[in-house]
């Protein structure tokens, strides 16, 4: 078994590309903010002209197609194959298992490296009453299909306090369905989440009483399982990979961030304004990257903190990592 932190370079970029903020599902935990991230649906030649704005690295990005639901766009193919064409390090598309207009009809294996699928319970119960019904069924024959023509496939599992406890019953779940990856996401309070009464995200104690045990077991089936680190040890030092590393949140509206903690917010990095990547006047998320403090990160210290917490003397009892901050499992 191998374990590894996977560490921050400059040499290694990821573009999380939303090409739409719509979607069939209503989940209670969805990120998107309309308000902030746009209504729109970008047209082809838009997403062809964006994807170019970020190929001089093509060859170290990772292109990530999202929504909303991106396979509701009609030219999701089109989109494919233009990253294809610009020589993109990999290509993955993030889907809620419905993959509308026959998109595994007008794709083929070789020209996607994943197909995403995400469920949020091992139980109907438990992942329908958060993503809505019948999603559990559908993710799981979205799947089926999917390799059924030999597509590559993950699974994202995203942990708050409404599922944690089926995670451990998903090294079962996951046995059968011949995918590749599996990733296990912390629940960020933004969008809908922000807006609900309670404390979705888990403790610290509950976090790694179960999360590194749970990947190890899934890993050991053969599936490559990654989750973020969270929860920083004593002697480990806090990076922020907007500093050290070059993620772009791309949105409809043209907004592109590099924290996403920060996107229920206009602190975006840069803007695309006429099929250019335009840098945002201060303050934006971009000052804020430098600054050091005792908990660790500062855009969970402005935006969400109560994730902290602290001892009788006023100090934090541990420091929050960067939310890009991944442990990956493998044999």
């Amino acid at each position: 078994m191998q374990k590894q932190t996977v560490a921050f370079s400059k040499d290694s970029s990821n573009l999380f590309f939303h090409i739409l903020t719509r979607c069939n599902l209503s989940c209670t935990h969805c990120y998107i903010n309309r308000e902030q991230h746009g209504a729109n649906t970008l047209d082809i030649d838009t997403i062809r002209d964006w994807l170019a704005l970020f190929s001089k690295k093509a060859a170290q990005t990772n292109v990530i197609f999202l929504g909303g639901e991106p396979t509701l766009h009609p030219d999701l193919h089109l989109a494919v194959k233009s990253a294809k064409g610009l020589g993109f390090k990999s290509i993955t598309i993030d889907t809620n298992g419905y993959l509308f207009h026959d998109i595994l009809d007008k794709i083929c294996c070789d020209d996607i490296d994943f197909l995403s699928f995400s469920l949020d319970g091992a139980t109907r119960h438990t992942n329908d009453a958060i993503r809505g019904e019948g999603t559990y069924d559908t993710v799981m024959e979205g799947i089926q299909k999917a390799r059924a023509r030999n597509f590559s496939c993950s699974m994202i599992y995203t942990v708050s306090d409404q599922n944690i406890h089926e995670l451990e019953l998903m090294p079962d779940i996951v046995r059968g369905l011949d995918i590749d990856r599996f990733f296990i996401q912390v629940i960020g309070i933004r969008g809908k989440s922000s807006k609900t009464d309670g404390k979705l995200q888990v403790s610290k104690e509950t976090w790694l009483n179960i999360i590194p045990g749970v990947a190890e077991t899934i890993a050991a089936q053969g599936i490559i399982v990654t989750y973020p680190k969270v929860f920083l040890d004593e002697d480990e030092t806090f990076q922020c990979a907007g500093h050290v590393a070059d993620n772009y949140f791309v949105f409809p509206n043209g907004r592109v961030y590099q924290c996403p903690v920060c996107e229920d917010f206009p602190l975006h990095s840069y803007e695309i304004k006429h099929n250019k990547l335009v840098a945002t006047p201060k303050i934006n998320e971009k000052d804020l990257f430098d600054l050091t403090i005792p908990e660790g990160c500062v855009m969970n210290k402005m935006i969400q903190p109560q994730n902290l917490a602290y001892n009788e003397s006023g100090d934090p009892e541990h420091k929050i990592a960067c939310c890009m901050l991944k442990e990956e499992i493998s044999i």
